[in-house]
């Protein structure tokens, strides 16, 4: 990829200046960052704890009640019939270093699963392939170490590659960067104990994602609530750990 950002540099800078400046840029959307679905008496609550940057935080529709988290919690609470408290610690705009630095920032409650999506911000500020694992491996230990987290969701980087909101060839470049960087996050997860990854590729279509012509669309985001909900009730369901806690009178 060097030898593109140096051929085409000149050309990738001044498209990005030039989106900086006309981007349509969505707010988060509103509603709380923490619940508690389906509480049971005398069942123990499974606990996650939601990770990100702009999608994960749900920008593209109107509440959280459509996004990300939320829906997750409520999916996964149906199919394993057991309470799920949940808690997202979001902002548009992070990469991976940076989300590290909002977590150290934020009242974090404990958490059996924690769920990421990162990536976006990696690309545009371009990380390398190896930083990029380096700052993912530092964020999710000190997840763990803070909430005691013992499995993790991480979610792949986006298709950048269909962004309607970017021109080419920048949408070109930043689509080959994102697939570099999600081979090596997929390579890394599949190394690690209790951890599961989900390829978002899924949603390479354009006329399905959120009018920026960048975020997800609403449909988007409930699928992929169905797909993280899936693989956490895989990965959880066979947790002792999840019996053995003792739940709140």
């Amino acid at each position: 990829m060097l030898f593109y950002k140096i051929v085409l540099g000149p050309l990738l800078l001044l498209q990005g200046r030039r989106l900086r400046k006309t981007a349509l840029r969505l707010p988060e959307p509103a509603g709380p960052r923490h619940g508690t679905v389906s509480l049971q008496a005398g069942k123990t609550a499974l606990r996650i704890l939601f990770v990100g940057d702009s999608s994960a935080a749900g920008v593209g529709v109107d509440h959280q009640d459509a996004a990300l988290a939320a829906p997750t919690a409520a999916l996964l609470s149906a199919q394993l019939g057991v309470p799920v408290e949940w808690q997202l610690v979001a902002r548009s705009g992070v990469n991976t270093s940076e989300a590290l630095h909002l977590l150290s920032d934020s009242a974090l409650q404990p958490a059996d699963l924690v769920v990421t999506a990162l990536g976006v911000n990696d690309v545009t500020s371009q990380r390398s392939p190896l930083q990029f694992v380096i700052d993912y491996e530092a964020l999710i230990e000190a997840i763990v170490r803070k909430v005691g987290a013992k499995a993790a969701i991480i979610n792949g980087v986006p298709p950048l590659h269909v962004a309607a909101a970017m021109p080419q060839p920048l949408r070109w470049y930043l689509g080959r960067c994102a697939q570099r960087l999600d081979a090596s996050l997929n390579q890394w997860a599949a190394s690690k104990k209790n951890f599961s990854y989900i390829s978002l590729q899924w949603a390479a279509v354009a006329k399905d994602m959120a009018r920026d012509g960048f975020h997800p669309g609403k449909a988007q985001y409930a699928q992929w609530a169905q797909l993280v909900a899936a693989h956490a009730a895989t990965l959880l369901a066979p947790h002792a750990s999840l019996s053995q806690r003792p739940h709140a009178p």
